[in-house]
């Protein structure tokens, strides 16, 4: 019962703002602008009434090509490179496998004593590049 009394009420509302002076004049329609390229020599088309024709000339060789901001290569926002990437995972990984010098995975200290001679080697090289005995 409610929904008779209220329906009526809107309709008494709106009624005086449809017949406003605002809405009984119609705008003119706004001008149109159309933006075209033309490639080579040819002609650039005329405007019907009130519209605007822009045209850009661009050389008849560009007429078939891809867009040049689509045949460029979108810059890297500046995260890691695919290779950095890779080098980090195969390094994670490395620790499960067997001489990794690692708690985890199977025969992980197997590899202690191998790193610990790269590390003297490093070292000694060190050593013997500064000129030290």
């Amino acid at each position: 019962m409610r929904h008779h009394v209220v329906l009526p009420l809107v309709g008494l509302l709106l009624t005086p703002l449809l017949s406003s002076p605002a809405f009984a004049q119609a705008e003119p329609p706004p001008e149109r602008t159309i933006n075209l390229l033309v490639y080579g020599d040819d002609p650039c088309p005329q405007g019907e009434g009130d519209e605007i024709v822009v045209c850009a000339r661009r050389p008849e060789a560009e007429r078939y090509r891809i867009p040049k901001k689509l045949r460029e290569k979108p810059a890297v926002s500046g995260g890691p490179g695919w290779g950095s990437q890779v080098a980090t995972m195969e390094s994670v990984q490395r620790q499960n496998l067997p001489n990794s010098c690692s708690v985890n995975g199977a025969n992980g200290a197997t590899g202690c004593t191998a790193k610990m001679l790269e590390q003297w080697f490093a070292e000694r090289r060190m050593q013997q590049s500064r000129g030290e005995p």
